[in-house]
């Protein structure tokens, strides 16, 4: 908890999390934007999250119970390979479209049929892109039943994730982090209402 309460502070002061009226890649309309492609311009908190991730995965899902990591670039790939990097387990990921010269593949990296893999990634929203990394790690011929992100938006992804049989694990989620903000003083009643609606109308 100590962890999320300084991370939520870092995320607010350094413009990672914004509150305001956004459109997502989506097309839909947001009461915030994330952004944690900002975090490895600060070394020393990437490392720290780095680190608190590993920690988290070691107690929930345990660093034997897996072979290798994946990750969807771009977000979630820096995320992955650091980790992994600090873990020492193999690291392959998903491309958002397979390559259309040389091998044509969609899952780069070394897989093989009785490989577990954990899935990575960063933000949490509907799953979808989750999902799709999923199922090509599945056709690929590897075995996922875990997903870890770093912040879930609440927006359907532990369902949808649930669909392929996948768990979701994060460490912190957006409701969490928003009220923390808002028990400082470092956002207003509205904002705290607002993010609330946003998980609530989902």
């Amino acid at each position: 908890m100590e962890f999320v309460k300084e991370f939520a502070t870092f995320l607010h002061q350094n413009g990672v999390l914004r509150f305001g009226e956004f459109t997502l890649s989506s097309g839909k309309k947001s009461s915030y934007y994330i952004d944690l492609r900002i975090i490895p311009s600060f070394p020393h908190q990437f490392r720290k999250m780095i680190k608190h991730l590993q920690n988290s995965i070691t107690e929930d899902i345990g660093l034997d119970n897996f072979d290798s990591i994946a990750s969807i670039p771009t977000g979630g790939l820096v995320i992955a390979s650091a980790l992994a990097f600090e873990i020492l387990k193999p690291l392959i990921y998903v491309r958002n479209k397979p390559k259309e010269h040389g091998t044509t593949k969609s899952v780069e990296g070394v897989t093989r049929s009785d490989m577990k893999v954990l899935v990575i990634d960063d933000v949490a929203t509907t799953g979808s892109s989750v999902v799709n990394g999923v199922k090509q790690l599945k056709e690929a011929g590897t075995k996922v039943t875990d997903a870890y992100v770093i912040i879930n938006r609440l927006e359907g992804a532990e369902k949808m994730l649930e669909s392929e049989s996948v768990k979701l694990h994060q460490l912190t989620d957006i409701m969490e982090i928003t009220k923390i903000l808002h028990e400082d003083n470092l956002v207003s009643n509205e904002i705290l209402e607002n993010v609330n609606k946003q998980v609530r109308n989902y």
